[in-house]
């Protein structure tokens, strides 16, 4: 069988590999162009691409492919299957249609719930209990196709977005590896109406916590901005990055409210039915660290409302 591979970041790369690893015929790779990044706005290879390269896969980086700019690879590779995962565009159908076993994609929840852009951190963010991953048949809209296999995943309590991501990484390269080796003998599934949820792209503004939620829901927040873009809050006017934290007892105090250090367990700020320890911490232009250290060598004061 062969078979086109479609993806640009790390969890794309790792899905690749898995599937090498396996060893399923992979003809070529499509990714997303180098892209300028960094200080120094350097051209960057994709993490698909570097994984290609390695493994001597052809790489292919079209601009655009909607007016049929990957018609040419397309008939030249001749692929029977073109996987794809997290490749950062919508197919258009003549890309859809090319091949004859259809374009299977990896999704990274259990469909129909959290379509779209970010459904990690959005599992992570909203509290989900489990999560997973989905491969599908894919169609024209918005992870909507009929499902193939999937498999579900616990997600623990302080589990950040880049752990899970990882898991779900390695997850979603065997079972789309498993789901290609096993496609004749699969009855796609229609994905159940009135279930939907979505995974809107994540921003910096959405990363602020607000502290007049509950400690539960800005616990979530704090793992699931981990690791980008990172939740953060207004020491006076020095925003401040909360790397982790941990869920405490009630206190008395304003919400927001730095009432105090534990040995251990962090800066304990006030929430409405709670509190919550920042454990590690990061000052603009400063280094990430557990905030006790911080303290040795910097002064904050308690009583400050955090904002």
């Amino acid at each position: 069988m062969r078979i086109l591979f479609m993806g640009t970041p790390d969890i794309a790369a790792k899905c690749l590999e898995i599937m090498l690893e396996n060893g399923l015929n992979v003809v070529g790779a499509v990714s997303q162009p180098d892209r300028p990044k960094g200080r120094g706005h350097k051209l960057m290879p994709t993490d698909v691409k570097l994984a290609a390269e390695k493994a001597n896969i052809p790489v292919f980086q079209p601009e655009k492919i909607k007016s049929g700019e990957l018609m040419p690879v397309l008939e030249d590779l001749k692929p029977d299957i073109i996987a794809v995962v997290a490749y950062g565009k919508i197919l258009p159908k003549y890309v859809l249609d090319f091949a004859k076993l259809g374009c299977i994609n990896m999704h990274a929840s259990l469909l129909p719930k959290l379509r779209g852009a970010a459904p990690i951190q959005w599992a992570v963010i909203n509290g989900e209990r489990e999560t997973g991953v989905t491969t599908m048949l894919m169609d024209e809209g918005l992870d909507t196709g009929d499902m193939l296999l999937c498999e579900k995943i616990e997600i623990g309590e302080y589990e950040t977005s880049e752990e899970l991501f990882c898991r779900i990484a390695e997850l979603g390269g065997e079972l789309l590896t498993k789901t290609i080796k096993n496609i004749e003998n699969i009855t796609p599934v229609k994905q159940p109406k009135g279930e939907e949820s979505y995974a809107p792209m994540i921003t910096k503004e959405m990363a602020h916590i607000d502290w007049s939620e509950p400690t539960e829901k800005i616990s979530k927040l704090i793992c699931g901005m981990n690791s980008w873009p990172m939740a953060y809050a207004f020491y006076k006017d020095e925003q401040v990055k909360v790397i982790s934290a941990v869920k405490g007892g009630a206190c008395k105090g304003e919400n927001g409210e730095i009432v105090g250090l534990t040995k251990g367990k962090g800066l304990q700020v006030k929430t409405p039915d709670g509190s919550i320890y920042i454990k590690e911490l990061q000052f603009a232009g400063k280094k990430r660290m557990l905030a006790e250290d911080y303290l040795r060598g910097n002064s904050i004061e308690f009583g400050t409302v955090l904002r």
